[in-house]
């Protein structure tokens, strides 16, 4: 299971083209919105859909840990490495284009993962999803902030809140039935296959009811700001995934430690292209705002959390206590309901009042959620049941709740109103980003501890996998304590401006 709050909010630069933009009394705008909305859906189900079924995948498969990480983690990665790209692309050639290539791509890929013969076609396939899904992603916004008169907007995007949480919510369940059903003998292949039908039908409709719009002013490509990005990516979190199966080598160490001269590489060449053509593919300048440097940080550690949790938590309850996964999906219901009950709640009631210390108060809850869940996770071993876990899973979810609905307008309420799209598709590329690295941080913090309780206490997968999962919950509460002291430097309430910067 993954987060909802992994569902993607990227917006590029969306000012309307007033030849391409469609009539206030076009009907045709709300097939359009239908078609968006559909593909959006379905990339966040597949984000959420795919770690209930990762151990039927390791079966099937003979896939090892370090191959499960990178069915997960190369998704997120190609997804954050491309998402700003993506968004760009869009504003040169054609947000319709881009949206109908990717949509295009994102279907193949699925077809490619369902049908995958080993381990390795799968990462590929899920690498080359990922990066469709960036093609595709930041396009739906964009397509809704230009096909929509203002008036119309609030309404729209407040549907648009509604499919992302039903994604978040149905994702993990229907994964579950899906892999628990094994439909035709498939066992987990039709969480990838179910897209087909949606792909080509979004693809048909699109092509018919979708307006062709570009910005513009559109900037150039950094085709070499992406080359370096996501080259330092790679070289941090590919080391720390095989770092384990390959007993810690020295180009591990030697590659993690080089991918902070390619960062500072990175930097100093945006830089260099800011002042010669002002087209870089990262705003560095945005960095100056505090809140927004604060939230980006805020970001960052959050996905790193978020990685870290769900896919230890979902091994553990399958591997480790022998659940199926109709059993571990019906298990993450309370959290996520938990989560989208309290993300409304924040956003309309909560943080206009109290500003900042509602996503304090988030970190706070979240972190007494996982403490709760540590304490059972020990008290109860292999005999912990789902009713047992439910108190812990809603006060995470609450406290999950609190924070990822109002974060994204706490980072932007101080950033100039002409970078609002550049900043809203970083704080999405950088969560990615977090997520990612938290699921290379698996390989440490939860399989680590269980080869090593393995070899010295030779007492039971169970007994093992809860110590691999004590292990992750601790790394999350550290990193949910950094969140809340970093959180400090988000205001204190909510810019009056920032209503009309996030619509």
């Amino acid at each position: 299971m993954t987060s909802p709050a992994t569902a993607p909010v990227a917006v590029p630069d969306t000012t309307p083209d007033p030849v391409t933009t469609p009539a206030p009394g076009d009907r045709r705008r709300w097939l359009a919105l239908a078609v968006v909305m559909t593909a959006a859906f379905m990339d966040l189900v597949d984000v959420t859909i795919v770690n209930i079924a990762i151990p039927s995948i390791e079966r099937d498969l003979s896939a090892t840990f370090g191959a499960i990480q990178w069915i997960t983690a190369g998704y997120a990665l190609a997804f954050a490495a491309g998402l700003i790209t993506g968004g760009r692309l869009g504003d040169i050639y054609g947000r319709k284009r881009l949206f109908l290539l990717g949509i295009t791509g994102f279907t193949l890929a699925s077809a490619l993962c369902g049908f995958a013969v080993n381990p390795e076609m799968l990462v590929a396939s899920r690498l080359l999803q990922g990066a469709m899904a960036a093609l595709m992603v930041p396009q739906v916004l964009a397509i809704i902030h230009v096909t929509f008169p203002a008036h119309e907007r609030g309404k729209v995007f407040g549907m648009f809140g509604a499919i992302v949480g039903l994604g978040a919510v149905s994702g993990p369940l229907l994964g579950a039935l899906l892999t628990q059903w094994n439909l035709f003998g498939l066992e987990w292949r039709p969480i990838f296959l179910i897209n087909l039908p949606v792909g080509v039908a979004g693809v048909i409709l699109g092509r018919k009811f979708i307006t062709e719009s570009k910005a513009p002013k559109a900037l150039r490509l950094d085709v070499v700001g992406v080359v370096l990005v996501t080259g330092a990516l790679l070289m941090l979190i590919y080391p720390l995934t095989r770092g384990r199966e390959l007993d810690w080598p020295l180009w591990g160490y030697l590659c993690m430690a080089g991918s902070v001269p390619v960062f500072a590489a990175f930097v100093a060449y945006e830089k260099a292209k800011t002042r010669r053509d002002g087209s870089p593919l990262v705003e560095l300048s945005l960095f100056k705002v505090k809140s927004f440097a604060a939230g980006i940080a805020v970001q960052l550690t959050f996905g790193v959390s978020l990685g870290i949790f769900f896919l230890a938590w979902t091994l553990y309850m399958q591997i480790g206590l022998g659940w199926s996964p109709l059993h571990a999906g019906l298990t993450g219901l309370p959290f996520s309901l938990a989560v989208s009950t309290a993300a409304g709640l924040s956003v309309q009631k909560l943080v206009p009042r109290f500003g900042r210390k509602v996503l304090q108060a988030g970190a706070l809850t979240m972190a007494a959620g996982v403490l709760l869940y540590l304490w059972e996770a020990g008290q109860y071993g292999a005999d912990i049941s789902s009713w047992q876990m439910v108190p812990p899973l809603v006060v995470m979810g609450l406290g999950m709740g609190l924070i990822v609905a109002p974060l994204t307008d706490a980072v932007l309420s101080d950033v100039p109103r002409e970078h609002s799209g550049s900043a809203s598709g970083l704080i999405n590329t950088v969560q990615q980003m977090g997520n990612a690295l938290g699921l290379g941080l698996v390989s440490v913090v939860f399989f680590g501890v269980v080869d090593d309780h393995r070899a010295t206490t030779p007492t039971g997968v169970a007994s093992a996998f809860e110590a691999g999962f004590r292990s992750a919950l601790w790394w999350v509460v550290v990193v949910l304590a950094g969140i809340f002291l970093l959180m400090f430097a988000l205001p204190k309430r909510r810019a009056p401006e920032a209503r009309v910067l996030a619509a």
